[in-house]
């Protein structure tokens, strides 16, 4: 049976009476004394255990423990007095359960002789059994109340039955009413002295957010400086090293270190690989990525963007951890990089616009006339001298837009003192060169570094100031290279004087005469008939006349081509096969051929 209050003690006469006035005093004396010791405390995790142990001391108790209510309205043992296991020490009150469900609910004290046989609350299975290890019998508890709130019990306990007296339920009463202020005062106190932290930590906060944003402001009109005075990646790295301290590298869209500052931290770094990686990531994402080397140094890399276009990277390297205001930084300062670079990009393109418009009236021009004085300044206040041109380039790369190709050879143009641009769809150049042969192997070599894939490059002697002409002799040149399967070289149109009859306009009546002479009857009869004996004959000295690939080539049967061969013999005689008549005939094929891939629209 659970009791809220009991019945007072008999008084048996006055030794009785004065024994029990004396034991009194001393429990008031020790309360009194017991709440001004508590008022001195101010932290929560010295005020619980001290609860305890003075309610230990002062009811005399097996032990005394001390619950608190959670947001949830369950009870947590929070500190203990008296020999108890560590299992009981971490138990909890499911909310509404218990002799302290029954204390919170009533808000008054609630004892029981013998727990295991007390009636009148709801049980909890797993604290029962705690109760039942733990060999707890009597258990007295007491509210602490805040106001009209209770915030906890307050447990006295024995491992013997026994009933508690009216005088020991007043007294740990009043001493939990003195506890229930210390505690609310020492969570005051906590609540103040959390909030005096937070104060300080944001004041810390605002000091940072304001060195941070002087930083950032010196930074950014450092930056301004520098795109105001026309300075060049390497005033921004040094700007972000002034700042941000570190190793500061800047790279081209073509990964080609072009500037690199450090301070007195600079450190090794882990090499490219990484970097890569995060340029790969910053690339892909448009902001900041950070990643850390093994030797522990933190590398970040901003991609240099402008649209769609790649113009670069910019990376700090560091042992200090990169902060966000930092990243901003570090993002702020690739923009202005890449601002940089358009404005860099739109003065080459304006100058390489130029020498491409001088190009074409260059290419333009009638050979007999001079050049025009004005052509002439144009071209000499840039370094170029037209009268000493004397070899046109012009160079071909299927992977790479014309625009690309063209960029490349405008690179080269300024250190031979020539002209770069697209002339009629083509990336053409003009150059001075005492071996051309030399010229155009470097150039190709160049371009195939550059472009990082195969390309075709030919060059030809002006001659007589025609570059109209050699432009053509270039250009069909190439084509007839490619015709060959030639894919990735370097060449002058002399090394393929033996086509000359096909690709120079000016010999293409000699072009004509040849084949008509050569094939002639075997042309007039394909365009009657609709037959095709040429290709058979092409087809024929290609397989070094093999009946049967020639005739696997031509997807006919070996008995039709026979057939075709002997049509072929009665129209060009019988010596057709022999050793003179079969070399002119291979090549009067191989430059019909030829042609109608130049004549292709």
């Amino acid at each position: 049976m659970a009791h809220s209050d009991s019945e007072s003690p008999g008084a048996g006469g006055q030794g009785e009476l004065a024994a029990y006035r004396l034991r009194r005093e001393r429990e008031l004396s020790s309360l009194y004394a017991t709440a001004r010791s508590l008022t001195v405390l101010g932290e929560l995790d010295q005020v619980l255990p001290s609860i305890v142990r003075e309610a230990h001391e002062l009811i005399g108790s097996d032990f005394v423990y001390l619950s608190l209510r959670d947001t949830g309205g369950a009870l947590a043992l929070s500190a203990a007095a008296g020999t108890i296991s560590s299992e009981f020490s971490s138990a909890r009150m499911p909310a509404g359960a218990g002799l302290g469900g029954w204390v919170i609910e009533t808000r008054a004290p609630v004892w029981v002789s013998d727990y295991r046989n007390a009636d009148g609350f709801h049980r909890d299975p797993v604290f029962d059994r705690l109760v039942s290890d733990e060999g707890l019998v009597a258990l007295l508890g007491v509210p602490l109340l805040v106001g009209d709130r209770v915030i906890g019990v307050l447990f006295a306990a024995d491992r013997t039955e026994r009933p508690f007296e009216k005088d020991e339920v007043a007294l740990l009463s009043a001493f939990a009413d003195h506890a229930a202020i210390a505690l609310n005062n020492a969570r005051l106190y906590d609540e103040s002295r959390v909030a005096l932290q937070r104060l300080q930590d944001a004041y810390r906060v605002i000091e940072d957010q304001v060195a941070t944003m002087e930083r950032a402001a010196a930074v950014h009109e450092a930056l301004t400086h520098v795109v105001l005075t026309g300075g060049g990646p390497g005033d921004i790295a040094q700007s972000l090293v002034d700042h941000l301290e570190g190793v500061v590298t800047i790279r081209d869209r073509d990964d080609e270190v072009v500037a690199t500052r450090f301070s007195g931290e600079a450190t090794g770094g882990e090499g490219p690989v990484l970097e890569r990686e995060l340029l790969a990531e910053a690339r892909r994402t448009g902001r900041c990525v950070h990643g850390e080397g093994a030797d522990g140094t933190v590398l970040s890399v901003a991609a240099i963007q402008a649209g769609g276009s790649h113009l670069g990277s910019l990376s700090l390297r560091r042992r200090a951890a990169t902060e966000s205001a930092d990243v901003r930084m570090l993002e702020r300062s690739a923009q202005i990089t890449g601002l940089l670079a358009l404005l860099r990009d739109a003065r080459v393109e304006a100058e390489e616009r130029v020498r491409g418009e001088l190009l074409m009236e260059l290419l333009s021009h009638p050979p007999l006339q001079p050049v025009h004085p004005a052509l002439r300044d144009r071209a000499l206040a840039r370094g170029v001298d037209v009268d000493r041109l004397d070899v046109l380039v012009t160079a071909d790369c299927p992977d790479r837009s014309t625009a690309d190709v063209v960029r490349e050879l405008h690179a080269s143009s300024a250190e031979l003192s020539g002209l770069a641009g697209e002339y009629l769809g083509r990336a053409t150049m003009l150059l001075r060169a005492e071996d051309p042969e030399a010229a155009v192997r470097t150039l190709h070599q160049r371009l195939r570094r550059r472009l990082g894939t195969p390309v075709l490059v030919v060059a030809d002697r002006i001659t007589g100031h025609d570059r109209a002409h050699s432009y053509t002799l270039a250009v069909r040149c190439l084509d007839v290279m490619r015709s060959l399967g030639e894919t990735d070289r370097g060449a002058t149109t002399r090394r393929y004087a033996m086509y000359g009859l096909v690709f120079d306009p000016r010999r293409a009546q000699e072009l004509e005469g040849f084949v008509t002479d050569s094939l002639g009857p075997l042309l007039d009869y394909d365009r009657r008939r609709s037959t095709d004996l040429v290709s058979t004959v092409a087809a024929y000295f290609a397989h070094s006349g093999n009946l049967s690939r020639t005739a696997h080539a031509l997807h006919v049967h070996t008995n039709t081509l026979l057939k075709r061969l002997d049509r072929i013999t009665a129209l060009l005689g019988d010596d057709w096969r022999s050793a003179d008549s079969a070399l002119r005939l291979h090549l009067a094929v191989r430059l019909h051929q030829l042609r109608a891939v130049l004549d292709r629209p």
